[in-house]
């Protein structure tokens, strides 16, 4: 057996490449990048016909997406999301289904939720995604589908927001006011829980998964227990040693302002972070924890605290 890492290469990618090395995994990355570690590496743009040969015993790891922590085009958004998501997925199934491989890991978003209707969050909440990102990976969910119709077995995960080591992304912000001991505002009170997701677990949920079998089912993946943001903050505050204060806003009237600021094109977030920043969002991992015999390893203060470390450490070194 083998994976087949597509994305291997980015954040996610990486880790479960390090975790396979760690058990003498056989696997190999296919990206439009060489990753900077040391592994076998293949050439591949999803977006054109794919030239790798897989293996019927292969399982493909499919993480190749376009992502709001690329640099997101004000033109063209949709196909800058679909090109990727939705037209990639099609044409990796495709050609493993031209070379009878049947086995994908597929990470999609919590974004194909849309605005909690219940919470938690259980993997048959409805899918409405109001943003392209998550509506591009809806429906590569769907060609997902499609394919567990012709005799695939795929597992689909759908994680909270990821953080760890190697992706700061939208957190960049956060932390250069945490480091100049600046107020730190929230959108909105504050009071609410908002859940994250280690890269780490991320990892080791899709080895798990395939040693469950790959399932044909489609799984959460977050943090337990996540606190309210305003706690979190203040934890992290608290660990890194600042003096910045927590300052709640009035959430209706700052997401205006971000809308308003969007359609200037000087977007500070995109609509689908900052539209549930003030809700409540936690997805129900019971499932997973159940069906896959996963259990996060990190809480969410730990995770943003680590973050931040490694925000300062590469800003010492002038990264």
């Amino acid at each position: 057996m083998r994976f087949v890492i597509i994305g291997g290469a980015g954040f996610v990618g990486k880790e479960l490449a390090h975790q396979l090395h760690e058990k003498n995994d056989d696997f190999v990355i296919l990206d439009i990048q060489k990753p900077d570690f040391e592994a076998p590496y293949f050439y591949q743009d999803i977006t054109k016909p794919i030239d790798f040969q897989f293996l019927p015993d292969d399982i493909v790891v499919h993480l190749a997406a376009n992502q709001y922590h690329h640099k997101v085009p004000k033109k063209g958004r949709k196909e800058f999301f679909f090109e990727v998501n939705v037209n990639g997925t099609r044409n990796i199934l495709e050609k493993m289904q031209q070379d009878k491989a049947d086995k994908m890991i597929f990470f999609s978003t919590d974004m194909v939720y849309g605005k909690p209707q219940f919470l938690p969050i259980t993997t048959d909440h409805p899918c409405q995604p109001f943003g392209f990102y998550g509506q591009s990976k809806k429906a590569a969910e769907d060609i997902c589908q499609e394919f567990r119709q012709k005799g695939f077995k795929i597992t689909i995960f759908r994680p909270r927001m990821i953080i760890g080591r190697g992706r700061l992304g939208i957190l960049k912000k956060l932390f250069k006011l945490i480091e100049l001991n600046l107020p730190v505002p929230t959108i909105g009170s504050g009071k609410n829980c908002y859940q994250m997701v280690a890269v780490a677990d991320c990892a080791t949920a899709a080895i798990a998964a395939v040693q469950k079998g790959v399932p044909n089912n489609e799984y959460n993946l977050g943090s337990e227990n996540p606190p309210r943001v305003r706690n979190l903050l203040q934890g992290l505050i608290r660990n890194v040693r600042s003096h910045s204060l927590v300052i709640p806003t009035w959430g209706k009237g700052i997401k205006a302002i971000l809308a308003l600021l969007g359609s200037m094109g000087l977007e500070i977030m995109y609509k689908e972070q900052y539209m549930i920043a003030d809700e409540d969002y936690v997805i129900d991992i019971s499932k997973t924890k159940k069906d896959l015999d996963w259990q996060p390893q990190y809480n969410d203060e730990e995770m943003i605290t680590d973050a931040f470390r490694e925000y300062k450490k590469k800003h010492l070194n002038g990264c």
